[in-house]
């Protein structure tokens, strides 16, 4: 039994995409286990992109399982749309190789007005969502009002459930935003057909999960977000409702953390992230421009431009403790080449002392001032190289200098968006 976790060691947008694909095509299984449509991955394969939101990046295998699970909030629309966009690029998505779990919440549009709502009246204050009412859904979800894709495959359940809830938000809707509800019957229909065209998919993917690890197939589990992002370990408030670290994957899917093998984080060469809070790299100067330029950093789902700041040791150590994470892969070493001088990040410095752990306090990590060691950087193009040994003797001594830094070695080093421009240091 083989199973591994792949998690961002950042803010999100590492080339989880990649990695997971990468790593997907000597699985048997891919297992999504948090968040919702409000993350996507690029992945690029036989020179096509594709753009996933909720579906496992297992599925441009057609011999892989994909599964969505449990800790999961679906948009049946967002769902349904994406499995009919893999189907016109020639992508095989069947019953036999999706599989949504019948614990997995439900988003409705009154989750996304909410989400919508509640941004707009914070002001300057609001936290940068993706509005895709991801955080109502999962509050739902908390306050046991939530409705599971169980519930939708019930005709009379969800009717019921819909009817309270819409009774519920339209009075919210109504009395505090002076805003129009949502017609019950237009719902309710609306639904039940997604429930019957996504009603071969649904099953109890935690029963089927351990019954395949217990058959000792290769599972691969992949986070949406980073660990940055996380509920419990992110830069609260600016966070996502779920939880990307590893712990996330046992909650998220049903299986216990002894089944466990590795855990891999996915790191960026250099940070960024999208959205509002503190970033103590952030670079915002002309090599902040060239690295989004080059790396083309604008978000998959919602296109924003992301901030850019040289790679954060203190974050990575941070990452590395909160997941048990075993090996990491770099990505987008190549969008390095060409600076002439390359900067990490060692620690912080406040008010004149050097703190070397992740503050949990937002008002700390805004005082907190980056302690830089700089290298040389590299001229030569890496896009071709397949060996460590290939590679620029500068861009060998940065990697190994990371891998110093952080205390972990790295197992993958991606030089490229193309999935053949990889170096594989350790097999899985």
């Amino acid at each position: 039994m083989s199973v591994t976790v792949i998690v961002g060691a950042q803010w999100g947008d590492e080339g989880k995409g990649k990695i997971t694909d990468y790593l997907a095509e000597r699985s048997e299984v891919v297992v999504r286990y948090q968040g919702g449509n409000n993350a996507g991955h690029t992945v690029e394969k036989d020179g096509v992109q594709y753009k996933l939101h909720l579906i496992p990046s297992g599925i441009l295998y057609p011999d892989k399982i994909c599964v969505i699970g449990n800790g999961v909030v679906v948009d049946p629309s967002a769902l349904l749309k994406e499995i009919e966009d893999l189907k016109a690029k020639g992508v095989e998505v069947k019953e036999d190789n999706l599989k949504i779990s019948d614990r997995a919440h439900v988003v409705f549009p009154y989750h996304i007005k909410e989400d919508e709502l509640e941004e707009k009246g914070k002001g300057d204050e609001d936290l940068g969502t993706t509005k895709k009412g991801i955080g109502p859904c999962y509050r739902d979800k908390t306050e046991r009002i939530g409705i599971r894709m169980c519930d939708l495959m019930n005709a009379e359940v969800f009717r019921e459930k819909l009817k309270k809830n819409l009774e519920r938000k339209n009075k919210i809707f109504k009395d505090i935003y002076g805003e129009e509800g949502f017609d019950f019957e237009q719902i309710f229909e609306t639904y039940r057909e997604y429930a019957e065209r996504l009603r071969p998919y649904v099953t109890d993917t935690s029963v089927l999960l351990y019954n395949l690890a217990k058959e000792g197939k290769k599972i691969l589990f992949e986070g949406a977000q980073g660990t940055l992002l996380d509920l419990d370990f992110g830069t609260y408030p600016y966070v996502t409702a779920s939880h990307p670290v590893a712990g996330g994957a046992t909650v998220g899917a049903g299986i216990g953390p002894t089944m466990i093998d590795n855990v891999i984080g996915v790191v960026k060469a250099y940070t960024t992230r999208v959205g509002k809070g503190p970033f103590p790299t952030e670079l915002k100067d002309e090599i902040g421009d060239f690295l989004r330029e080059k790396g083309y950093e604008y978000g998959t789902t919602t296109g924003r431009p992301r901030r850019c700041g040289w790679i954060d040791i203190v974050m990575l150590r941070y990452a590395v403790r909160v997941s048990g994470i075993t090996s990491l892969a770099l990505t987008k070493l190549d969008t390095l080449t060409g600076l002439e001088k390359i900067k990490i990040c060692t620690g912080y410095k406040i008010n004149g002392k050097i703190i070397e752990d992740f503050p949990a306090s937002l008002e700390e990590l805004k005082m907190c001032e980056p302690i830089y060691e700089e290298m040389e950087g590299w001229s030569e193009n890496i896009q071709d190289v397949r060996s460590f040994e290939d590679l620029p003797l500068n861009a060998k001594k940065y990697v190994k200098r990371l891998e110093e830094l952080v205390g972990v070695e790295f197992s993958i080093i991606s030089v490229g968006p193309e999935r053949e421009e990889t170096i594989v240091l350790r097999n899985f």
